[in-house]
């Protein structure tokens, strides 16, 4: 069994004599896509990431929440006192929130009842976001112990990593999974000249947090500061030193995906530079 994307099902249904959308077309679209299309990944049953994925979405859900009521009690206290300021990120503190229900406390306004409502919601909201936090941290390092040894990033972005992947298995090589999170140029090709161009495509949250252990390594000392002065050296622009150093460490991530996973085990692999 295998994995057709909805893009490669949409291709076969527009291309089809009968118009629409149902359950016996989208099964035709399905069966006329995996024949036609060679190496799609392989469907996986819901397995240790996916408890994984599901932890990650539910307190990214409940940060994107966190930051709205942050915004609301910000625009509270501002206009319950002109001057009163909170520090940056000020709001993800429980230390912070106690003082500013302590500063709320013996206000009347109904501002001031409003501001002290959304306090009590941010602290239940900052506990819950720690928690789930550790959480996660506790599974990836059981999970995946090796790719929390690259440089450059944490528990959070190796729990996306682990989650968007799903099964490392399911890609045959270093390349499929390039593809899968974006980071593998397209060719494109003008008469007898083969060139590349930028794939927008791919899963996106993947690319983010590769992109993000790029900016990591790339800082000075880091891991890869020196491929990037070397590309540089070679004539490419910062940005395309980005992208040469992200498909390297794409590589890097499936060869440390393969190590972790339970039915598969290689040599150690030393770190992109």
């Amino acid at each position: 069994m295998v994995q057709v994307s909805p893009k490669l099902m949409g291709a076969s249904r527009r291309s089809d004599r009968e118009p629409g959308k149902s359950d016996p077309i989208n099964a035709l679209a399905v069966a006329r896509a995996a024949l036609r299309e060679g190496r799609l990944p392989v469907a996986q049953l819901d397995g240790p990431s996916r408890e994984v994925k599901l932890l990650v979405d539910h307190r990214e859900d409940l940060v994107s929440e966190r930051t709205r009521i942050q915004n609301r009690l910000r625009w509270h206290l501002h206009e319950l006192e002109p001057g009163y300021e909170v520090t940056p990120r000020g709001l993800d503190r429980r230390v912070v929130i106690t003082k500013v229900a302590t500063w709320l406390k013996n206000r009347e306004r109904v501002v001031a009842e409003i501001a002290r409502e959304l306090t009590v919601r941010l602290g239940a909201l900052t506990q819950r976001v720690n928690a789930l936090e550790r959480r996660i941290a506790a599974l990836v390092r059981k999970l995946a112990p090796a790719l929390l040894a690259l440089a450059g990033w944490g528990s959070l972005s190796a729990a996306k990593l682990v989650a968007e992947t799903a099964d490392v298995n399911r890609f045959p090589s270093a390349a499929a999974f390039a593809m899968h999170n974006g980071t593998a140029p397209i060719p494109v090709w003008s008469g007898n000249i083969e060139r590349h161009r930028l794939n927008r495509g791919g899963n996106r949250q993947l690319n983010a947090a590769l992109h993000r252990i790029a900016i990591t390594q790339m800082r000075p000392g880091g891991a890869a500061a020196d491929y990037v002065a070397h590309r540089k050296s070679m004539g490419n622009t910062k940005t395309e030193a980005i992208r040469a150093l992200r498909r390297r460490i794409s590589d890097e991530v499936y060869r440390r995906l393969r190590m972790d996973h339970p039915s598969q085990q290689t040599a150690p692999m030393r770190v992109a530079a």
